[in-house]
């Protein structure tokens, strides 16, 4: 009997391949054009995603990372100010308030989101607080209306990192329209992913996009004239082709993604020792990660892996107690949620080009693993 074929957790080759020629062409304007450093590609992608978005600009810029890191500049926060966030995410969100030299406070996810809690963050606002981001995990928005509302309440401005959310709503506003300035990431596996590192900052606030793009190209008002102490933090030419290709697919490929998200927790709904992600809206969850919980998963990451299934583990240790972060003074028990989940989490395959074959196959998988485990 022949081996059966491995299921990756992310196959970009398959994402890419229908649409090879296009993008062969978008490098080929590029190149004819000489716009590799910012210029009219990257300009039309900001006009289309501010669109897409519901905001009045977009930014393009050369990370997620960098797009956090100038909503956080434009809002004047530096040492001795506090960032309130959540301990699940990925390390991105924490370094960029640490670039600023403010102090990352947390807040514990909710268990069934596992997005920021707003039980718990009136008690950790301080007269230090300067700002509150929400981070929409794995596809998800975040409570964006008890959010809000506590930060209207203290009047503290809201910075979204919608680094896994393109296309998210609550079915009125946009991931990245709800505070003022969002951040977003187009790494290469993101609902929206660019060929390379990059990433876009949106806002409605005139006076935020433009010293955003001041800082992005070294602090320039106009050429040579450096207005202010900026970074080289810049979107390409090629980047920002490439993603207004791939913008006009983007709700399709949600679409794909709900149905695989679908198709996974009915055929696992109440499998014994599997936590499946909790419903919602549709349109608030785009399903960047469909990650479920299990209490032995070590054993389940082996069997996954004997018989040929990808898997990812997003993420296993929660920012309050990575390394980098040890100055803060976290420890085990801080943000309990949070520590619970990085030990259970498991990422199932998902990308919009799975075959019904494929995600049957990982069902299966799953399914054989519960009855081992149960004999």
């Amino acid at each position: 009997m022949s081996e059966l074929p491995k299921i990756p957790f992310l196959d970009l080759s398959a994402h890419h391949a229908p649409f090879r020629e296009e993008f062969m062409d978008a490098f080929g304007m590029v190149m004819d054009s000489s716009a590799f450093a910012g210029g009219q590609f990257v300009s039309e992608f900001e006009a289309r995603f501010a669109e897409f978005c519901g905001t009045r600009h977009a930014i393009g810029l050369s990370s997620g990372t960098d797009a956090i890191w100038l909503a956080l500049l434009a809002l004047g926060i530096g040492p001795g100010d506090e960032v309130i966030t959540a301990p699940m995410t990925f390390i991105a969100t924490v370094e960029a308030i640490l670039r600023t030299g403010a102090r990352p406070v947390f807040v514990d996810i909710d268990p069934a989101t596992y997005t920021m809690s707003p039980s718990g963050l009136e008690k950790a606002i301080t007269e230090h607080t300067k700002a509150i981001m929400p981070v929409h995990l794995f596809g998800r928005l975040a409570d964006m209306k008890g959010i809000g509302a506590i930060a209207n309440k203290y009047n503290l401005p809201v910075v979204e990192d919608a680094a896994q959310a393109h296309g998210a709503s609550d079915g009125n506003t946009m991931a990245g329209a709800f505070g003022i300035a969002g951040a977003f990431s187009f790494y290469p596996g993101k609902n929206l992913g660019a060929f390379g590192d990059a990433g876009a900052m949106t806002t409605n606030d005139a006076e935020i996009a433009s010293f955003a793009r001041m800082v992005r190209d070294h602090g320039q008002s106009q050429k040579y004239i450096h207005s202010v102490s900026g970074w080289n933090c810049r979107m390409d030419g090629i980047q920002a082709a490439i993603l207004s290709l791939k913008l006009s697919r983007l709700a399709a490929g949600n679409g794909r993604r709900a149905e695989h998200a679908e198709f996974y927790s009915a055929r696992l709904q109440g499998i014994p020792d599997i936590l499946l992600p909790a419903g919602g809206k549709a349109c608030s969850n785009v399903h960047h990660i469909y990650a479920i919980r299990s209490g032995r998963r070590s054993e389940l990451l082996k069997h996954f892996e004997s018989h040929g299934i990808g898997y990812g583990i997003h993420y296993p240790v929660p920012a309050h107690l990575q390394p980098c972060c040890g100055f803060l003074g976290g420890v085990v028990g801080d943000f309990p949620v949070s520590e619970t989940c990085a030990r259970e989490f498991v990422s199932l395959p998902m990308y919009p080009e799975m075959t019904g074959a494929q995600r049957e196959r990982v069902v299966q998988v799953l399914l054989g693993f519960s009855e081992a485990m149960a004999a």
